[in-house]
């Protein structure tokens, strides 16, 4: 045979380059992410270390462990035990593990004792993009989109049916304890005491620990209801009619604010009577949200997200166990004042961010504010058109050619981030449980999604 070939024989002494820096090319994400974590203050997860006695076979490096974590968000994997096969199998992570291999294991303990520290890389990370020149605050774009929990729909249960179960594990507990003590009576008569008597069957066990259950479910939903009700009548205040009297300091409210409140408080007030929330069993801080993509309800979390309008660099991300977004205007402001030193020229945000109340707040004036008064709101039901001064004028403000110009970048700014984290990246669902460490893992995604925009950046 004339042609001659390369060799690709499976038995030559290196079948990767014999220097880590010769594995990757110079543009590699892999190569950004090594040279950040670099930069990156990670001082509050070595003294966790230097707090430990020393003793035993020495750790992985803390820096290393960071770098697959970031890489592994950034790529898609956050399953510990992806991480760890790909240490094996994936050039890149061999790369940043320094061609160590750390079990699942020991990768889930390090992010689960470290989580919060991780979290908090975020503002580290935010600050760089800041110094790169990607992050303007000029126009400044907030939404929220469902994510799926860490729990199926199916371990959800409404308080009247734990109200049924309560009564047939009741029912089943005493049924097990009466043929237990006909038991016991029966071997004490033909073999004598030997049992101490506050053994429970194994059946009995799994039954108790379950009624159990059920019953803190009960009492959590209890006092939410409760403390939901606290609310609403501060807001409220029956009673409270005619004009103020002399001195007396009343929060001015429009008619329609006022019929809300009253609503709002009278439907308080059936739910502390009787709870109607879906109670997860797996993960009791989730809750049964709609989504609008999905349109169908999800048991997940309201994950919030505030982007800078120059390159798309998230600013803020939170979590909220709220369906809706009403609420979320405040927080995601003072988030970005919080992480930046300074408000944003502009804010905006679609309908379901409307709140009469929040929109008067002071914490709003340095800015200009666009939201939509008129929209859809709920699981795509009707939503009543506010009917007052504030809601005039920004009716005004948005109908201009300038102002409807601006309000439209919107969905330029933050929708793409959205699609971009759920449908490029694939990250749908959370892995970790628990409204804390579900809060950590979001900054760790949208902490990854600034890090890609950087790399990017620079390599442009």
């Amino acid at each position: 045979m004339s042609k001659r070939f390369r060799e690709c024989s499976l038995d030559q002494p290196f079948l990767l380059a014999p220097s880590l820096q010769d594995w990757l090319p110079e543009d590699h994400l892999g190569r950004f992410i090594a040279e950040v974590s670099e930069t990156l203050d990670l001082s509050e997860i070595y003294a966790q270390y230097e707090r430990k006695d020393g003793r035993g076979l020495a750790a992985y490096h803390p820096l290393m462990l960071t770098r697959v974590l970031l890489y592994g968000y950034a790529t898609g994997r956050t399953s510990s035990r992806r991480i760890e096969k790909a240490t094996q199998d994936d050039v890149a992570f061999r790369y940043l593990a320094a061609d160590q291999h750390p079990d699942h294991d020991t990768i889930a303990q390090f992010r689960q004792q470290h989580l919060e520290a991780l979290a908090r890389l975020f503002a580290q990370a935010l600050r760089l993009c800041q110094r790169a020149g990607l992050v303007k605050l000029g126009t400044v774009a907030i939404d929220g989109t469902k994510l799926q929990a860490n729990a199926s729909a199916a371990h959800s249960m409404r308080y009247q049916q734990m109200d049924e179960q309560e009564r047939r594990l009741r029912a089943i507990a005493d049924e097990l304890l009466r043929e237990a003590e006909r038991v016991d009576a029966e071997e004490d008569a033909k073999w004598g005491k030997g049992r101490r008597g506050d053994e429970l069957p194994p059946e009995l066990a799994t039954a108790a620990g379950r009624l159990e259950k059920i019953r803190q479910a009960k009492r959590e939903l209890e006092q939410e209801a409760q403390q939901q009700l606290e609310q609403a009548a501060q807001q409220h205040k029956p009673g409270k009619r005619g004009r103020p009297r002399k001195g007396e300091q009343r929060p001015e409210a429009s008619p329609q604010q006022r019929e809300k409140n009253k609503a709002r408080y009278y439907r308080a007030l059936r739910e502390a009577k009787l709870p109607t929330r879906h109670y997860n069993f797996t993960d009791p801080d989730s809750r049964m949200v709609y989504d609008n993509g999905a349109k169908t309800v999800v048991q997940g979390y309201n994950a919030q997200l505030a982007v800078d309008g120059y390159a798309q660099v998230v600013l803020a991300a939170e979590i909220t166990q709220d369906s809706n977004d009403r609420k979320q205007m405040l927080p995601m402001a003072a988030a970005v004042q919080a992480a930046l030193g300074q408000a944003p020229e502009v804010l905006l945000a679609d309908a379901g961010y409307w709140d009469t109340v929040s929109l008067q707040d002071p914490a709003l004036h340095p800015m200009t504010v666009l939201i939509s008064p008129d929209g859809r709101g709920g699981a795509g039901g009707s939503r009543l058109r506010p009917d007052h001064a504030l809601a005039a004028r920004m009716r005004v403000a948005i109908a201009t050619t300038a102002g409807r110009a601006l309000y439209r970048t919107r969905k330029t700014i933050v929708e793409p981030v959205i699609g971009y984290i759920k449908h490029q990246r694939g990250f749908r669902r959370f892995a970790l449980r628990g409204l804390r460490k579900v809060q950590a893992e979001w900054k760790l995604i949208c902490l990854t999604h600034n890090l890609l925009k950087l790399h990017r950046y620079q390599t442009a």
